[in-house]
């Protein structure tokens, strides 16, 4: 994977949590962190701020973690 396949992934889909990613490219999200790090820097993604809901810890921190494409 590289990040053509993050960009064309993200550009397609619009947005994407983390977790959405890591099931999409079968790998680790924190693998996946520094190439988004990267777009971002680039100016080609964004990191949304995740909302947390009204306080339970059922949701796993990667599904709040969304990336936005940015055309």
């Amino acid at each position: 994977m590289i990040l053509t396949d993050i960009q064309t992934y993200l550009g397609k889909q619009k947005r994407a949590s983390l977790a959405d990613l890591a099931l999409h490219f079968r790998t680790d999200a924190d693998a996946l962190r520094p190439m988004l790090e990267r777009l971002s820097r680039k100016g080609r993604v964004r990191r949304l701020d995740g909302k947390k809901c009204g306080g339970c810890t059922s949701c796993a921190p990667t599904s709040l973690e969304v990336y936005e494409w940015i055309n």
